[in-house]
């Protein structure tokens, strides 16, 4: 990253304009369809939904110093190449929530689209790509000015806070309908299922429950984190059902984050992110990886505990039920939230056993119960991690 003075090229840029404005749209374009915020206590993200993939410049993100004689705040800006914009937004995309000002997007080359946004505060930022839908996410950091609510955790790190909001995702949903099965059985039917009775079974052992849905609705990896990130979750758990062209693949696996290259957890990773698994790029991994570096132990520790009490529970109801593992892998639900979090394949629809479980309400409910128990066991280690740390006898506060 670099912060250089780019006024003559900005002065260039005001001198063509009327030139970029006057001009037909060269052929060939992909489309900037949407741009959308949302605010998070620690961060804001940004997304730039395309019609189409590019490739991001090496350059990435470059971040210019404020002009205060022009007028001009901190700012940090993204070429998009080969993405027409036109002057759809010409007024910019207010945020004011005291760490950006706003999103400006412009077209700066007949076949480049400049993003442009608008800093309150700065400490760090990431960018990167996603598809099915193609869009480009940037998230900024920094400690923003009191316009928003403050997250009621103070957001301490995963471990040092105490464990009371769960964010329950059933993957898939709406016009996603995730994997389809023996007898048509769909994975988002699956998911749901299980979401709900989760959902109660934790309220029920006096949690604060999120479901990032709670009907047969269409959700985007990001919706689905902005839910978790604007409650202020403790916990992420993404519910899904697992898929194999092997009709006799069956089994439980449970998933934290990390770029692990097991040609068995990429695919997976891809089928559950949308995408092939050729789309899933060292960047991505990367960023997996920073993710795991922040919230993975406590991440492992949650995953190691709700799936062995997973097994036991699915084992009560088919002992030959393989235990297929903890296992690691880029899934994007995952990275995209700052919790502790973690995936479970709660079986496979294509396996005539596994769909017949799936489809079965009491075993449905054995699961809820059993992922219920974990959390519960993982919030009493915390209680008494915290209780250690602070001096108290048997986790009073």
């Amino acid at each position: 990253m670099k912060i250089v003075d780019r006024g003559l090229h900005i002065a260039a840029l005001l001198v063509c304009l009327p030139f970029l404005i006057a001009v037909e749209r060269p052929p060939g374009l992909g489309d900037v369809r949407e741009v959308r915020t949302w605010s998070y206590p620690g961060y804001t993200r940004v997304v730039v939904e395309l019609s189409r993939d590019i490739e991001l410049p090496r350059n990435g993100l470059v971040r210019l110093a404020a002009n205060t004689p022009a007028g001009r705040p901190e700012r940090i800006y993204l070429d998009l190449p080969g993405v027409w914009v036109g002057m759809r937004y010409d007024r910019g995309v207010p945020v004011g929530d005291g760490l950006l000002r706003g999103v400006r997007l412009g077209q700066n080359t007949l076949r480049t689209t400049r993003i442009v946004i608008d800093l309150e505060r700065y400490d760090r930022h990431r960018v990167f790509a996603l598809a099915s839908p193609s869009r480009i996410v940037i998230d900024v950091f920094g400690s923003r000015r009191s316009r928003v609510r403050e997250d009621p955790s103070g957001r301490l790190p995963s471990g040092l806070r105490r464990v009371q909001k769960i964010i329950v995702d059933p993957g898939h949903g709406g016009s996603d309908p995730g994997a389809t099965g023996i007898a048509g059985l769909r994975e988002k039917d699956v998911n749901l299922g299980i979401g709900r009775l989760l959902a109660r079974r934790l309220e029920e052992r006096g949690f604060d429950v999120i479901l990032t849905r709670d009907a047969d609705q269409t959700r985007s990896l990001e919706e689905r984190t902005a839910i978790a990130e604007s409650a202020g979750g403790d916990i992420f758990v993404s519910i899904h059902a697992n898929a194999s062209a092997r009709a006799a693949a069956r089994g439980i696996e449970t998933y934290t984050l990390d770029r692990n290259h097991e040609r068995h957890s990429l695919n997976v990773a891809a089928r559950e992110n949308g995408i092939p698994a050729s789309k899933l790029d060292p960047l991505q991994r990367a960023l997996a990886t920073l993710h795991a570096d922040e919230a993975g132990d406590h991440s492992e520790e949650l995953a190691g505990l709700v799936h062995s009490n997973v097994i036991r529970g699915a084992r009560s109801r088919d002992r030959s039920l393989p235990d297929l593992g903890l296992k690691k892998g880029p899934f994007y639900v995952l990275f995209m939230s700052s919790m502790s979090s973690l995936l479970v394949e709660t079986g496979f629809v294509t396996n005539r056993h596994d769909a017949a479980l799936l489809r079965s309400g009491p075993y449905q409910q054995v699961l809820a119960d059993r992922i219920a128990e974990g959390i519960e066991r993982y919030r009493q280690q915390v209680e008494l991690g915290l209780a250690s740390r602070d001096g108290l006898p048997g986790g009073l506060r």
